[in-house]
């Protein structure tokens, strides 16, 4: 039982004082390792464990470990015990507690495991396709519209020293199962700065058109419909899709992009029922008659002001919907960032760890990023640091950023289009001289952006 509790305990008791180090010193270092990890928190370790390859080392050394108590068990219970110690109790004492010893380890190498399934499928660009596991083909990712192989690409750039600024292009697919196209109607760029400790969100407003292309020419269609447009018209659009939405951001935006992060809209109702719903504060009533649920039922969706319990169903179109009095684009964004803050409290209560395997299964049908895993954990730290009221976020809407045409002059479509000269001194502000404005000599009509400084 002592060495059940504790290898080496048991020989330490029974007077074999060097098997009882034999078998505790290993485990007293792995220990100490554990907690070393866990000071910075239970989140950064948590998304380190994302990087497949902490958690296939952390799953390898729950075997081992599991092994080790077994054998620490059996050694204390036979070797040297007098054949008058009843060994029928002995065995079947030694058969509860090995019964014990797999069940936990055992608990513990799934969630490790669930851990690194999740990481090598949200993890890509290694010329791995996203519905394939390390082993082969993992069911599942193919049956719901989550990010496809569009997304499967290496990072555009790297950062020219580890204390670089990082980039990362955020983007959100409105994708339903039925639907024969798919809008990127969330597009972010999140950047960090880890010597100023800056974090900076710039937002496009999915309704931005005529704008100019980096390499040449005007895009007269919306921003979030130019991924299609890549993928129905490759010769026009080489790059491919995701590439060249990210070089269109950099042209735009002024800053290198590093990495992307996409996130399946659609995919959000798998995570939020995984966690048993979320709780949020609905600042305003909504009445958007005209809500499409995309599944049949008839339009419209409501909900009263105050704090709201939200299953899957009401998440997503509290995530989607734009059309009651009042909202627009820029109130749906605020929305989704309230969605993901309520979504990752709940992720973080110690009552929904059980749900923790289901919740990252759901996550990896959901999310896509070719950012390097062993790098998450420095930006949640960072991010933690900082806290929500450190973050300067900036939507790019009228009257500063852009403007609204009149309809008469748009063919009826409601569209933006952008002031670059005020991007351009944005750029400055937010990026200094990491912007390629810096110089105050670019014409953002003129030569592409670099992906890289």
């Amino acid at each position: 039982m002592l060495s059940f509790l504790w290898p080496g305990l048991g020989q330490w008791y029974a007077g074999r004082p060097r098997a009882a180090l034999l078998y505790a010193v290993p485990i007293l270092v792995l220990t100490a390792l554990l907690l070393l990890q866990l000071l910075g928190g239970l989140a950064v370790f948590a998304v380190r464990l994302l990087d497949p390859s902490v958690s296939l080392t952390l799953l390898i050394l729950i075997v081992l470990t599991g092994g080790w108590r077994l054998l620490s068990i059996f050694d204390a219970a036979f070797v040297g015990r007098p054949t008058r110690a009843r060994p029928w109790r002995t065995r079947g004492l030694v058969v509860v507690l090995a019964v014990a010893v797999v069940g936990m380890h055992a608990l513990a190498a799934s969630y490790a495991y669930s851990f690194y399934a999740a990481g090598s499928r949200i993890f890509v660009g290694d010329g791995q396709t996203p519905d394939q596991g390390p082993s082969g083909p993992t069911p599942g990712i193919g049956a719901s519209p989550a990010p496809s192989d569009d997304y499967n690409v290496p990072p555009f750039a790297t950062p020219d020293t580890a204390t670089g600024r990082i980039t990362v292009l955020l983007t959100g697919i409105d994708k339903t199962a039925g639907r024969t196209f798919s809008n990127t109607d969330t597009i972010m760029v999140v950047s960090v700065d880890p010597v100023s400790r800056a974090i900076t969100m710039v937002s496009f407003p999915r309704d931005i058109s005529r704008f100019p292309l980096y390499f040449g020419g005007t895009y007269f269609g919306k921003i979030n419909s130019l991924m299609s447009a890549a993928v129905n018209n490759p010769t026009k659009y080489p790059d491919g899709p995701l590439l060249t939405l990210a070089k269109e951001i950099s042209f735009l935006l002024g800053i290198p992009i590093h990495y992307f992060a996409a996130v399946d809209l659609d995919g959000f109702q798998k995570m939020i029922r995984a966690v048993g719903g979320v709780t949020v504060t609905v600042e305003h009533p909504i009445a958007d008659p005209v809500y499409d649920w995309l599944d049949g039922s008839p339009p419209g969706f409501y909900l009263a002001a105050g704090k709201q319990n939200l299953n899957a169903r009401l998440a997503l179109a509290y995530v989607r919907s734009r059309f009651s009095a009042g909202e627009n684009d820029f109130t749906r964004a605020a929305r989704q960032q309230q969605l993901l803050v309520a979504l990752r409290q709940k992720m973080t209560d110690p009552a929904n760890l059980g749900k923790l395997p289901a919740v990252l299964d759901a996550a990896a049908q959901t999310i896509r990023t070719n950012f390097p895993p062993e790098r998450l954990g420095e930006i949640v730290s960072l991010a933690q640091e900082l806290g929500d009221g450190a973050i300067r976020r900036i939507v790019l809407q009228p009257p500063i950023y852009s403007v609204h045409p009149p309809t008469d002059t748009t063919f009826g479509t409601y569209i933006l289009t952008l002031h670059l000269d005020a991007i351009r001194k944005l750029s400055v502000e937010l990026f200094g001289k990491d912007s390629v404005y810096w110089t105050g000599t670019f014409d953002p009509g003129g030569s592409p952006i670099p992906l890289a400084p």
